[in-house]
């Protein structure tokens, strides 16, 4: 059996600094470059603005040296980069339609900053959140459902996943995300080896056992239901992206992913049939370019301005400032990345997506690395749902799959989003700092990727209890001592 030895890690401080500068410069850069596009001359808080920007950050890269030293060096830069690449584009477009949504933006963005922070300093150990694996749930399915009780939620474009409370506006299902895949982290690692056993063979597909298909089945209706009542396709693709991707990295079982695919193809087909919203989200897509869709209220007009406002751009794009993504309806929110792709071009939309793919895979790395299963599947459910969201959101508007009501994470307008990925962020440094801290022993081998082994049972009196009631309990200390009398002469 292949182990995994430590190696000596280095805590990289250093590099996180000069990422942090970078990233510090995008963003100071691009609300300066919007400015000259558009106006010919710097914006009067420029100042105000590199000084603002500049030591929020210096403060956070501190702060986060402090409270994680071996966190990910490269996660915290590369997401105030994509943050500050999105203020950049607001102040575009907030240039082009006279608003000032900006500022609110760049508040949110401090804010988010000091929840990543408060998540790294209140959260010492990421396996304590395991207590709270039915919790989690509980808080998870309250928040979905809250913009469903009358005079608290509003239905907006059609979705009903806003709630209003003290004249804010919240959306509650991006702070399910990150409840739900605390539950699902949880549960699965207790339940894995159940999920894992063979069932009967069915065209060649090798399915679970009956009493075990519960969980993906529960999963599905869920999800079915928040299409059906909140009429928010993006969130239930989210969940159930995120609880099979879940359940395929606790079981390393091809056929959840199969047998999830096929569940969400059949429950789509139903509810396309049934439920008028859903098919015209689909009409949209298939049929954007009609005259009468195109037309047509709640029709393909957006899609349609935000593919041309993308070709426009080109390859290298119009130039910041230069543009006109303003044409485009919520181009500061559910079609940034099309207002993006026009003035940046495909070389830019390029570049966020790597961004993107290197926040995915350093949280995928370190649930490689970490010790303990809840971390790795944790780490890797957070993962997801960064890359979800991300798939869903420029898929939608590329006209790769139906538009869905989700925001592109930590760029679009949104409040309640960007707060919400930021924790997210911080929770991937945690997990992060546990993955790359050195061992007891120099050059200690790492243990199998699910074995409990002694060094969690020092911090975790939960894993060691699980153990005493486990099927196949060992002889404890006492049995083995009256054994060893026995068969003394």
């Amino acid at each position: 059996m292949a182990t995994i030895t430590h190696l000596a890690a280095n805590p990289g401080r250093l590099p996180e600094f000069f990422l942090t500068l970078i990233s510090a410069i995008i963003g100071v850069g691009g609300y300066a470059l919007v400015h000259l596009g558009s106006e010919g001359e710097l914006p009067g808080n420029i100042v105000t603005f590199a000084a603002v920007f500049g030591a929020m950050a210096l403060v956070a890269h501190l702060l986060i040296r402090w409270a994680a030293p071996y966190a990910d060096p490269v996660i915290f830069p590369t997401a105030l980069a994509l943050n500050g690449i999105g203020i950049a584009m607001i102040e575009r477009i907030d240039l082009y339609t006279g608003s000032s949504e900006s500022g609110s933006q760049t508040i949110f963005m401090l804010l988010g900053v000091v929840l990543a922070v408060l998540t790294l300093i209140t959260i010492r150990d990421h396996r304590m959140l395991r207590r709270f694996t039915y919790t989690s749930l509980i808080i998870g399915a309250i928040l979905l459902l809250l913009p469903l009780i009358p005079g608290l939620g509003r239905e907006i474009y059609g979705a009903r996943i806003w709630i209003n409370m003290a004249g804010f506006s919240f959306q509650p299902a991006e702070l399910a995300k990150i409840f739900f895949a605390i539950f699902f982290a949880g549960y699965l690692v207790v339940n894995r080896d159940n999920l894992a056993l063979a069932g009967p063979k069915f065209l060649g597909l090798q399915l679970p056992q009956l009493r075990h298909f519960a969980p993906i089945m529960l999963a599905w209706a869920v999800c079915l239901a928040v299409l059906v009542f909140q009429k928010d396709l993006g969130t239930s693709i989210l969940f159930f992206g995120l609880f099979v991707s879940m359940l395929y990295v606790a079981t390393d079982r091809l056929s959840w992913i199969i047998i999830g695919g096929i569940l969400a193809l059949g429950g789509g087909f139903v509810v396309l049939q049934f439920f008028p919203h859903v098919a015209a989200r689909f009409n949209v897509w298939l049929n954007a370019m009609d005259p009468e869709v195109y037309n047509a209220a709640f029709g393909s007009y957006q899609v349609v301005q935000g593919n041309f406002g993308m070709a426009s751009g080109g390859l290298f794009g119009s130039g910041l400032g230069q543009g006109y993504p303003g044409i485009v309806p919520q181009a500061n929110s559910d079609f940034i990345i099309a207002s993006l792709g026009e003035e940046l071009g495909m070389a830019g939309v390029f570049a966020i997506l790597a961004l993107y793919l290197v926040i995915v895979v350093r949280g995928l790395r370190s649930a490689a690395y970490v010790r303990d299963g809840f971390g790795k599947l944790l780490a890797s459910g957070l993962s997801f749902v960064i890359a979800l969201q991300v798939f869903v959101v420029v898929g939608g508007v590329t006209r790769l799959i139906p538009l869905t009501g989700l925001t592109l994470p930590l760029v679009a307008l949104g409040g309640s989003s960007l707060l919400c990925n930021w924790i997210v962020i911080g929770l991937l440094l945690r997990i992060s700092n546990g993955a790359r801290s050195p061992m007891r022993g120099t050059g200690e081998p790492l243990p199998p990727a699910w074995e409990e082994s002694e060094i969690e049972y020092e911090d975790d009196a939960e894993i060691e209890a699980d153990n005493d009631d486990s099927e196949d309990r060992q002889e404890t200390d006492a049995d083995r001592a009256e054994t060893e009398a026995m068969r003394l002469p």
